[in-house]
């Protein structure tokens, strides 16, 4: 097999890949690249579920703390800085592993898809954004749904940046960007890939979602925003539209109470959980490892390295 070894260990927020990840790495002498579109940035520690030094068990880690939260970062950007990094890990003996939830990015990579915008000409993304402003978020995502369903459903209205993205591309070229996307997945990967899924009960995974966001308040959560707030990161940068983010925020500016906004980010974060599910569903050859069927992390680990030996990927381990 000429194409280089990749693993891919993804799933819903809170699923627990962090902790499986590591396991995973230190058994196949695995390097970890982080696929959140959160964790990249400095200074957003709690809200993000940030992995710790600590918790990295002397495990390399990259995009882990790499850009300020007024810094934009993006597929584009993911992909080329990965890509980069794949290498460097292959110049040390080892396996990349991509670890994060980020379904878009992991794509992105593993398909070598085209996501390069062309920013010859940016004023009518600039209006969009001053539409967005002026009428909101849901009325850009209404005129999204009018020209590109499908891309429509699979965007959060939030998502300002990717709601304009899809209508920009439009825009430019008469098709719909969810065209040209599962165009681009049919593409065969220049990798010799294993994409696993980890998953549990919606109940089991919710429940643990409720959990985090109250140690997460528990943690300083609150005061995490306030200081980003206090030192100059906007409310309407990217980074600060994150869930944890944009709730806490509007709690700081007294748009509603701490329980009101914990409330809020619990039931968003729970629907962010069930369209990460949907994505990966959609995506070809995943292998989905369901927690509940096993008994103990060390289980779903030798599931994991059975499938790697089925596949090539390790030899013995």
């Amino acid at each position: 097999m000429d194409n280089k070894p990749l693993v891919i260990l993804t799933g819903p927020t809170a699923v627990g890949k962090t902790e499986l990840s590591i396991a995973l790495a230190k058994k196949i002498n695995g390097e970890i690249i982080s696929a959140d579109s959160m964790q990249v940035y400095k200074y957003m520690d709690i809200g993000t579920a940030k992995i710790t030094p600590d918790e990295m068990q002397g495990v390399p880690h990259y995009l882990i703390d790499e850009y300020f939260p007024d810094e934009s970062f993006n597929v584009v950007a993911f992909k080329q800085k990965a890509r980069h990094y794949t290498e460097r890990i292959y110049s040390h003996g080892k396996i990349p592993i991509i670890v994060g939830g980020t379904g878009f990015y992991i794509q992105a990579l593993l398909y070598d898809i085209d996501f390069a915008e062309n920013d010859k000409d940016d004023s009518y993304r600039e209006s969009l954004k001053r539409l967005a402003d002026e009428k909101g978020n849901d009325y850009l995502h209404q005129m999204l749904f009018k020209i590109d369903s499908v891309s429509a459903s699979r965007i959060h209205y939030n998502n300002v940046k990717r709601v304009i993205r899809a209508i920009e591309y439009f825009h430019q070229t008469g098709q719909p960007i969810s065209k040209h996307n599962d165009e681009q997945r049919q593409r065969s990967s220049p990798y010799h890939y294993q994409y696993f899924v980890l998953n549990d009960h919606r109940e089991l995974l919710y429940e643990k979602i409720n959990k985090r966001i109250d140690l997460m308040i528990n943690m300083g959560l609150v005061d995490e925003v306030r200081w980003l707030l206090d030192h100059g990161y906007s409310k309407h940068l990217v980074s600060m539209q994150g869930l944890g983010y944009k709730e806490i925020v509007a709690f700081l500016e007294g748009s509603c109470s701490l329980d009101e906004a914990l409330n809020i980010l619990k039931r968003e974060t729970r629907h962010f959980a069930k369209r990460q599910i949907t994505w990966f569903k959609r995506e070809r050859e995943v292998t989905w490892i369901h927690k509940y069927k096993f008994d103990s992390m060390d289980a779903i680990l030798d599931s994991l390295l059975k499938c790697l030996r089925q596949k090539g990927i390790i030899l013995n381990t």
